[in-house]
C-alpha cells in the first residue's frame, strides 16, 4: 500500500510539473508577446525587401523598438508585400509615421526603418477596413532619394546627348556651315554698304522726327478743338435754360388762353340759351298769330258758338 501511496504521489507530482511547463511554454509563446507588443502592418510596394527576414529588427531613430513577425504576399494586383511589424507597447506610434527598408551596405542585412509622426498627432492604433492590424504607411530612405535623383539624372542626360547627337548630325552641320557662311556673306554686304545703310538711318530718323513733330502739331490741334466743344457745350447748355424758360411761359400763356377760352365758351353758351328761349317764345307767339290769321271769319264775325270755351258767350 506504501509503494502504490509513492508511486500515486509522484504521478501527481509529474502531472503537475508538465501542466506548469506546458502553462509557462504557452505564456511564452503567445501570451507574453501578446501583453508585451503591439503589431503594425507594412505594405511594401517600391522597396525590395532583400536582406530582410523573420526576426529582423524594427528600429526608430536607430534604436531597436521590436522585431519583424512575418511577411507575406498582399492579396490583389498591386504585388505589395505585407510585413508584420511586433513593436514594444511602451512605443508611441503616431498617424503619419512611415517605415523603409534600411539596408547595411557591407553585409546586406536590412532592417525596418521607422519615422514617427508629428509628435501632436494622435496614437496609430485603429485598424482600417480590410486589415487585422494598423497600417503603418511606406516611406522611402535617402538611399532610395539619391538613387530615384541620379537615376532621372542619368535619363536626362541620355536624353541631352540624344538630343546633341540629333543637333550634330551631318546635315545639320551642313546647313550650320551654310548658314555661317551666309553670314558671312551678309557681314560682307553690311560692310561695303555702310555708308548706304547711314544713309537709310538718318532718314529713318527724320521720318521718326517729322512724325513727332506731327504729333505734337495734332496734340495741339485736339487741345484747340477740346476747348472749342467746350464752349460749344457751354453755349448748348445757356440756349437749354433758356428754352426751358420760354416754354415755361409759353405754357403759362397757354393756361391763360384758355381759362378765357373756357369763361367765353361759358358766356356764349349762356347768351345762346336766353336767345333760343326768346326765339322759340316768338316761335309760338307766330304760330298763334298764324293759327288766327288763317281764319278770317273769326277775325270779322267772331268764333262759331261751338268755337266758344266753357263760360264764354257771345256778345
Amino acid at each position: 500500500m506504501e509503494t502504490e501511496g509513492r508511486y500515486t504521489l509522484v504521478g501527481i507530482l509529474v502531472t503537475a510539473v508538465m501542466a506548469l511547463m506546458a502553462l509557462a511554454i504557452m505564456w511564452l509563446a503567445g501570451g507574453a508577446d501578446h501583453i508585451a507588443y503591439q503589431t503594425y502592418t507594412i505594405n511594401y510596394r517600391q522597396q525590395s525587401l532583400d536582406g530582410l527576414a523573420v526576426g529582423s529588427p524594427v528600429k526608430m531613430r536607430g534604436i531597436k523598438v521590436g522585431v519583424v513577425g512575418s511577411y507575406r504576399f498582399a492579396t490583389g494586383g498591386d504585388e505589395a508585400v505585407s510585413v508584420t511589424a511586433r513593436i514594444d507597447a511602451g512605443v508611441p506610434v503616431r498617424e503619419g509615421a512611415e517605415a523603409y527598408i534600411k539596408r547595411n551596405l557591407v553585409t546586406g542585412i536590412a532592417a525596418v526603418e521607422i519615422n514617427n509622426g508629428p509628435a501632436d498627432a494622435p496614437l496609430l492604433d485603429t485598424a482600417p477596413s480590410g486589415e487585422r492590424y494598423p497600417v503603418i504607411a511606406e516611406g522611402s530612405s535617402d538611399i532610395d532619394k539619391v538613387a530615384t535623383a541620379v537615376s532621372r539624372l542619368a535619363e536626362n542626360g541620355a536624353q541631352v546627348l540624344e538630343r546633341m547627337n540629333t543637333l550634330l548630325s551631318d546635315e545639320n552641320q551642313r546647313s550650320i556651315s551654310q548658314t555661317l557662311a551666309n553670314l558671312n556673306e551678309l557681314s560682307g554686304h553690311l560692310a561695303a554698304n555702310a555708308k548706304s545703310l547711314e544713309a537709310v538711318v538718318q532718314g529713318i530718323r527724320d521720318v521718326s522726327d517729322e512724325f513727332r513733330f506731327a504729333g505734337a502739331s495734332i496734340s495741339q490741334a485736339a487741345t484747340r478743338a477740346e476747348g472749342s466743344i467746350v464752349g460749344v457745350g457751354k453755349n448748348a447748355d445757356a440756349a437749354l435754360k433758356e428754352s426751358v424758360v420760354a416754354m415755361e411761359k409759353l405754357q403759362r400763356e397757354a393756361s391763360l388762353v384758355s381759362g378765357q377760352i373756357q369763361m367765353l365758351t361759358e358766356t356764349g353758351a349762356l347768351e345762346l340759351t336766353n336767345v333760343s328761349r326768346d326765339v322759340r317764345t316768338s316761335a309760338d307767339a307766330l304760330t298763334t298769330a298764324g293759327q288766327n290769321l288763317s281764319n278770317p271769319r273769326d277775325i270779322l264775325f267772331g268764333p262759331a258758338p261751338q268755337q266758344l270755351g266753357p263760360g264764354e258767350k257771345l256778345p
